[in-house]
């Protein structure tokens, strides 16, 4: 067994060991250039109520206090990612409260945003359709496409223009990427639009009337602040489709004024013909004659030419 005295001597080693640490540890904290500003910026942090909180401005000290040591937001190393520490002194407790930092407010703006443009089986890539990425070099009809596209986006402000935009054309002439500007535009000034690509959204009508959902539906579509519908003529024709869902559409947005966007393969001479064909006779003319009448009360026809850009 160890002599009592050696043990003695060996923890008196081991305890001077740890003081020293704990000394080294203490000016480390008090020293490092965060904390000595703090301490001469805060009111009521001294230095003597700074010595009796050195874990929590160890905490404080070890973090990213403006971004400068996170490569990036999804690379945060504090302890909340996304926060910045903040000191509060009451009395001579010292605690630590956490604000959003820069990178976390944009993340979440931009989150807000792309929330705001719900789609109905459109692709990923609306999402990154920008004003800046539109092709200034194609033909004049296409030119004109993007010159209209930038005047809807300029008048945009606190009401909401009327009427929106029906863009035709060839297939792949980039029709759909006209919507995917301008819903990305809308969300930025926090407008809410619903894209829907048609051929799928008729199939989700007729599917809709198994579990009696079609009403909260169709209703959500009529309400929305702006309706963008792509690729209108190319879903399977039918008179119940056309007259019961997408005539009261129209018609409801008509009556408030909430504009519809609209791409097509037709300008609306052809459409007007192809939806004719849902019933034989003059009344299936004339019900599409209707359907057309509506899409020019809520939208300004825009031709949309140039190569097939989904080629090569």
């Amino acid at each position: 067994m160890e002599p009592i005295q050696e043990s003695l001597k060996k923890w008196m080693r081991d305890n001077k060991s740890f003081k020293n640490r704990m000394n080294q540890a203490r000016q480390q904290v008090l020293e490092a250039p965060e904390v000595k500003k703090l301490i001469e910026e805060t009111e009521g942090l001294t230095r003597t109520v700074a010595e009796k909180n050195l874990i929590k401005l160890h905490e404080y000290q070890n973090q990213s206090l403006a971004c400068e040591k996170c490569p990036s937001r999804a690379e945060c190393i504090n302890i909340l990612p996304g926060y910045v520490p903040r000191v509060e002194v009451h009395g001579e407790e010292v605690k630590i409260a956490y604000d959003k930092c820069p990178r976390q407010v944009k993340k979440e703006r931009e989150e807000r945003q792309r929330s705001l443009v719900k789609s109905l089986y459109m692709p990923k890539e609306l999402h990154e359709a920008t004003l800046e990425k539109l092709d200034f070099t194609g033909s004049e009809e296409r030119n004109e496409a993007v010159m209209k596209t930038v005047a809807y986006v300029d008048q945009l402000g606190e009401k909401l223009p009327q009427k929106g935009l029906y863009f035709h054309g060839l297939f792949g002439v980039g029709k759909t990427y006209f919507l995917g500007v301008l819903a990305n535009e809308l969300s930025n000034h926090n407008i809410e639009t619903m894209v829907i690509y048609m051929p799928e959204f008729v199939r989700e009508m007729k599917a809709s009337i198994k579990d009696d959902s079609i009403a909260s539906k169709v209703d959500a579509f009529k309400k929305v602040p702006v309706l963008m519908l792509d690729d209108i003529g190319a879903e399977s024709q039918s008179a119940w489709f056309r007259d019961e869902i997408l005539g009261s559409i129209l018609q409801h947005r008509m009556m408030e004024g909430l504009p519809v966007f609209f791409t097509s393969n037709y300008s609306l001479k052809e459409l007007e013909q192809v939806m004719g064909h849902t019933n034989r006779g003059e009344v299936g003319a004339l019900k599409a004659t209707r359907i057309i009448e509506r899409i020019r009360q809520l939208s300004d026809p825009v031709e949309v030419s140039g190569p097939n850009r989904r080629n090569g």
